[in-house]
């Protein structure tokens, strides 16, 4: 998800500079043009909004200096569509860190406990993996990313 959100950063603003450069030097202000300018504007806009989100981490990304969050967790799954997202919540901290994929364990829901380790980044923005274990023989259960 990072790697998409940043290459999308820099596309779009990319795709914004060069739009506004070609309107630059045609210098003509019809109907067409001022819609050309919006839509930039907007592409622009998104592309900033991506960059400015993403680029704090790219550091911890880059250096793979990550933070290791674990304690007791639920499992919850969500599936809509061909998406199936897992959601990994912690029960000591109530931090929620979200997953694509459904791990191949017995039982999922609220009432089930597991220990959980979440690999993020460590200013917390963005989740690299996850670890799940029994929560009483801390036995290792799945591995995902």
């Amino acid at each position: 998800m990072f790697y998409f959100m940043l290459i999308t950063g820099i596309v779009l603003t990319l795709l914004a500079v060069i739009l506004f450069g070609f309107m630059l030097v045609k210098k003509n202000f019809g109907l067409l043009h001022i819609v050309k300018f919006t839509g930039a504007l907007l592409l622009g806009v998104i592309g900033v909004f991506s960059l400015v989100f993403t680029l704090p981490s790219l550091k911890y990304i880059i250096l793979q200096e990550y933070d290791v969050i674990g304690g007791d967790c639920t499992i919850d799954i969500t599936s809509s569509g061909r998406a199936t997202e897992v959601t990994l919540e912690m029960l000591d901290t109530g931090d929620a860190f979200i997953f694509f994929g459904i791990p191949a364990l017995d039982a999922y829901g609220k009432s089930i406990p597991y220990y959980c380790e979440v690999i993020v980044t460590q200013d917390h923005e963005f989740e690299i993996g996850y670890k799940i274990y029994d929560v009483s023989s801390r036995e290792l259960i799945f591995t995902g990313k």
